[in-house]
């Protein structure tokens, strides 16, 4: 008996790619650190600032929201003393 059957493989959809110092807010051109996929298809990019201003509005329209922000407090604000 010959069977004709396809192979069935599952596969899962690449998470997005992390975000660089290249990507930069839609806005004003800034750093982004959130990434907007929107449920209509494309992408939105925002800075810091942009995305705590209009992040209840894009959360209500995103399909995934990838939020990087948490990497702005790793960063030290001044040089420790004595490295000036």
């Amino acid at each position: 008996m010959i069977r004709n059957e396809a192979d069935v493989t599952t596969a899962v959809a690449p998470s997005p790619a992390a975000l660089t110092a290249a990507d930069r807010c839609d806005r004003c051109g800034a750093q982004a650190y959130l990434r907007v996929e929107l449920q209509t298809g494309g992408e939105l990019l925002f800075c810091a600032h942009h995305a705590r201003e209009h992040g209840d509005k894009l959360r209500e329209i995103a399909a995934n929201v990838v939020d990087e922000t948490h990497k702005l407090s790793n960063t030290p604000a001044i040089a420790p003393e004595g490295e000036i």
